[in-house]
């Protein structure tokens, strides 16, 4: 019995992501270069260009496998494997049923980092895979802690680089182990089979220490803006209602006033 190796990046940001910079051709040209056999474009609640990068894989030698990185109730998941976007915001352990019965297999990407977020352990119940290196990580505790949980609840472990740059593209890449199918005719749906199965190993390095700190400070500037407008909304909010409790209160006194100045003189008459 033979088995072939497949290296994976399955966690790859284009330019069709709010937060991707580079068009799939490139993406998928560099990946070719460097040794990888396949990349899953997994732009943020988007699968178009994905779609697009599985069918163009076969141009340069890759195989095709379209995704997308859907965001639930939860947190973010990995649908890998679909050709449609998963329901928006549903409960985590639905979207993991949809995934499922689409043909795909669900990853939880960086878990339990909820600045970027992760799904936190209470929450995974049940899923195909965990991310459990990240290259994306300012040090290695998230990743320890997440194949620590793997390797507790039986869960096939995965890396992949999460490149939002080109030059980030397979830092960090899973290895599958495929029995009996020749190289050249893999399918998307045999390296789906492989990952269902645990076949994985883990490999890659993390960003550089400065360009992961970029990263985070963007991250953490974004969740202090949107805690500043939420803040800002409710302060207006408080205002206007102080506001209009302040001159109903004006008017109701106004109004007891005048009543009471009426039936003074009514009663002086």
């Amino acid at each position: 019995m033979s088995s072939t190796t497949v290296r994976i990046d399955p966690h790859v940001h284009s330019d069709g992501s709010y937060d991707g910079h580079e068009p799939v051709e490139l993406i998928l040209e560099h990946a070719a270069d460097i040794g990888l056999d396949a990349v899953v474009i997994t732009d943020h609640d988007v699968i178009d260009e994905s779609i697009r990068a599985a069918k163009l894989a076969d141009d340069y030698g890759l195989i095709g496998i379209p995704g997308v990185e859907v965001s639930t109730q939860r947190g973010h998941l990995l649908a890998i494997g679909v050709d449609e976007m998963p329901p928006h915001r549903a409960p985590f352990d639905e979207t993991v049923a949809w995934i499922r019965d689409h043909g795909g297999v669900a990853i939880v990407p960086h878990p339990f980092q909820r600045t970027r977020h992760g799904v936190r352990k209470k929450y995974i119940d049940d899923c195909d895979a965990v991310e459990v290196f990240n290259a994306w990580l300012f040090t290695g505790y998230k990743n320890r802690r997440a194949r620590r949980f793997a390797q507790q609840h039986g869960y096939p472990q995965i890396a992949a680089s999460d490149a939002h740059k080109l030059e980030y593209v397979g830092r960090a890449f899973s290895e599958i182990e495929i029995e009996d199918v020749p190289k050249d005719e893999l399918t998307a749906e045999d390296v789906l089979a492989a990952i269902r199965d645990g076949s994985t190993s883990v490999n890659g390095r993390r960003a550089p220490i400065p360009m992961a700190g970029k990263h985070y400070a963007i991250a953490a500037a974004r969740k202090s803006g949107y805690y500043t407008k939420v803040g800002a909304l409710k302060a207006g909010s408080t205002a206007k209602f102080a506001a209009l409790k302040s001159g109903y209160l004006a008017k109701s006194g106004i109004v007891r006033s005048i009543r009471g100045l009426n039936s003074l003189f009514s009663s002086s008459k």
